[in-house]
């Protein structure tokens, strides 16, 4: 039997078991426009993962799908936003707005939320705040902070802490994003803030305090599980880096 029919038939089989799963989109698409190449993507992605089972197979065939298809589960949040618009299903489609950076488009969901009588809520400002700063207005995401902290006083929060001090250090002002860092780093989960408090700290010319911050915190990590090193091996590569250099 030639080549080219063996991997058509294969494609049609794919692409039938596809349409019978409810996974014909996007991969009739893959299938027909990659063939072979679709049709073992298919397979790997969406058979083996489904022959084997297991959390890990599931989460790898979530990534893999997510590279193949980024906005899939955007524009199944979006269909059911428009199918029943509340809270939490706008809620849910601005955090995959912000996940696949359509950042302007979650700031706009997240206002909508907030001015309804129920959606007035802290996290849904926070949340509106660091879409601004993920779209270059740390000005707007400052002043969504500030209004929060007007509103709800008793509100708490590390990662708005965070962004309070790197809005400030985005618009310039370097002294006082400084004592917004110093203050966040202290009880910050992760290396992240006292990272970015020792590079603020470089950046202003205070290096031997900045070294201080670097090698204190890898000497606290040291003695931290490796589960915790492993979750935070980014910034504290970046904090042996500033140390070696």
């Amino acid at each position: 039997m030639p080549v080219a029919l063996v991997i058509l038939l294969l494609d049609i089989s794919l692409i039938y078991h596809a349409s019978r799963t409810g996974r014909l989109q996007p991969w009739a698409y893959i299938i027909l426009m990659v063939p072979l190449i679709g049709a073992l993507a298919y397979i790997v992605v969406e058979l083996i993962p489904e022959w084997w089972g297991g959390p890990g197979a599931a989460q790898a065939r979530k990534r893999v799908a997510n590279r193949l298809d980024p906005e899939k589960r955007y524009r199944e949040l979006s269909d059911k936003l428009a199918t029943s618009d509340t809270i939490a299903n706008r809620a849910a489609l601005a955090a995959e707005c912000h996940t696949i950076g359509r950042f302007e488009e979650a700031e706009g969901h997240y206002d909508h939320v907030l001015g309804l009588p129920q959606g007035d809520d802290p996290a849904y400002a926070l949340a509106k705040a660091q879409a601004q700063f993920a779209r270059k207005q740390p000005a707007e995401a400052l002043a969504t902070l500030d209004a929060l902290r007007e509103r709800w006083p008793d509100f708490e929060s590390a990662e708005g802490h965070l962004l309070y001090a790197r809005s400030l250090a985005e618009l310039g002002r370097l002294d006082e994003a400084l004592e917004e860092y110093q203050a966040v780093s202290q009880y910050f989960p992760g290396a992240e803030a006292r990272v970015r408090y020792g590079l603020l700290l470089q950046l202003v010319g205070r290096t031997a305090e900045a070294r201080i911050v670097f090698n204190e915190l890898l000497i606290q990590m040291r003695r931290a599980p490796k589960y915790l090193r492993d979750a935070q091996a980014e910034w504290l590569s970046i904090a042996e880096k500033q140390l070696s250099t």
